[in-house]
């Protein structure tokens, strides 16, 4: 990078928040996507406050500099890895909770706050933030809006869109703006926040959000349900949501991921089944009492062999354990993991697992499938050895046509990854020509630089081709 422009950057955040050394620069072209390409940025700026934030892009923007704002770095699609050298902007030293408002059911936060940090602060007061992602103990509410999080909880509280009622951005341009409003209600002009959430930090970096709040649930109860059939376990997800409950969270796990959990961290998990779930309802401790009842009661109809009811807080902790473990126990089997998170329409879920074991065994790939059922979002993981090239190629065709299954099935590529760099491909299969040219009409205008998280989200053109052999 050039000098004067180094210089500069330690000139706006101070000498010893822009890291150049060559081992630092390794570090921050990385983040969790298992393959992928590994470019180190030409410089890591780590600004300490919203105005900082802004002068750097808007340094980036002149200078025609590319820019990646990057949070824990522990996204799954290449989304914050930096394709074109340029600035990695990390926010870890904007970490502060700023307030929590009891009265109005609010958080105010910097993007650096580890999830699972601002959960317990508000759980310590009786409320309740419910976004919570397999990674939330090191992932950041800066890439929880950047992506778009969910979770197991998504199904009944929704994503984290659903829970940000304001938020502080810095455009790509440099401008510092403020979007939404901290009211419950607001349709004053077009919701724009809503497009700044999920956009992959293709559009701006979040500075501040201000987070919805709930009161704390003050009863939970979670089961297990087994099931010596795929199939009838998908079905069984379909019969609790038409039964008139509504969980809190409904997992799934196929025999070869359960398998692999209880070899990773043993937890009781009955290996010999073909699938189970994990059933969670919440609210009041009556109310709470009579939907596990009327949840077991489904289960067992839909073909359950046993359904187990957690007794105390630390077995259902157990099980939850099991489930989170499902990553990276898998990560053990084979070198590659390519964790694909698709989602279908509910009752299309007996046929997309019954569909994607039967590409498995076609590519004789291997295979394991877990998630959030209960709103047909599933992590497919297929997984291969990299210093076979025939495995790789068997695990790369069967993703594509699983992609083309779960559209056929009208369904979504991703529910919660986001597109990145390893789903761009693949992205018009779902978006429409049309539609994708809104989309690009948009970052232009937003980005006539072209500087924001450059060679993300839209499939490659010549141009960017040419930018990237650049």
């Amino acid at each position: 990078m050039n000098r004067s422009l180094v210089k500069q950057l330690r000139a706006l955040v101070g000498k010893e928040n822009v890291l150049d050394a060559d081992e630092d620069l390794l570090l921050y072209g990385y983040d969790a996507t298992p393959a992928g390409p590994v470019t180190a940025p030409e410089a890591v700026v780590l600004p300490g406050d919203a105005e900082q934030v802004a002068a750097v892009v808007c340094l980036a923007n002149e200078a025609g500099l590319p820019l990646v704002a990057r949070g824990a770095g522990t996204g799954l699609t290449g989304g914050a890895r930096p394709l074109r050298g340029g600035l990695v902007l990390s926010t870890q030293r904007l970490n502060r909770v700023i307030t929590i408002d009891e009265e109005n059911l609010q958080a105010v936060v910097q993007p650096g706050v580890v999830t699972e940090q601002l959960q317990q602060q508000v759980e310590a007061r009786g409320l309740f933030y419910p976004p919570d992602p397999q990674s939330r103990a090191t992932c950041t509410i800066g890439g929880n809006l950047a992506e778009n999080a969910g979770g197991p909880r998504a199904l009944k509280y929704g994503v984290t869109r659903t829970h940000v009622l304001a938020a502080e951005v810095v455009l790509p341009q440099g401008q510092l703006v403020r979007l939404g409003a901290r009211t419950v209600k607001s349709v004053a002009g077009y919701d724009l926040l809503s497009l700044l959430v999920g956009s992959e930090g293709t559009l701006g970096v979040f500075t501040e959000a201000t987070l919805r709040l709930l009161p704390l649930p003050p009863a939970r109860h979670t089961l297990l349900a087994v099931f010596a059939e795929l199939e009838p376990a998908a079905r069984a997800v379909v019969e609790v949501m038409r039964a008139g409950i509504l969980p809190s969270a409904v997992e799934f796990m196929d025999g070869a991921a359960l398998r692999c959990v209880e070899q990773y961290e043993p937890c009781g998990l009955p290996d010999s089944a073909q699938a189970l779930l994990i059933v969670e309802v919440d609210g009041g401790p009556a109310q709470v009492a009579e939907d596990a009842a009327a949840v077991d009661r489904v289960l067992r109809r839909a073909g359950a062999v046993e359904v187990r009811l957690a007794r105390d807080d630390a077995q259902a902790a157990d099980l939850w354990r099991a489930r989170r473990s499902a990553g990276p126990a898998l990560a053990r089997i084979a070198p590659l993991k390519v964790n694909e998170d698709i989602v279908v329409p509910l009752s299309q879920l007996p046929r997309a697992v019954t569909g994607i074991q039967d590409l498995a065994a076609e590519y004789d790939s291997r295979c394991a499938i877990f998630g959030h059922a209960g709103d047909g979002n599933l992590h497919v993981n297929f997984m291969a050895d990299p210093s076979r090239p025939e495995e790789v190629t068997r695990v790369e065709e069967a993703v594509a046509r699983m992609f083309e299954l779960v559209v056929s099935l009208g369904g979504s590529i991703t529910g919660e990854h986001g597109v990145g760099t390893t789903k761009q491909a693949f992205l018009g299969l779902e978006v429409p020509a049309a539609v994708m040219d809104v989309m690009r009409r948009i970052k232009r205008e937003l980005d006539p630089a072209g500087i924001m998280n450059p060679g993300k989200i839209f499939p490659l053109t010549e141009n960017d081709a040419r930018a990237k052999d650049e």
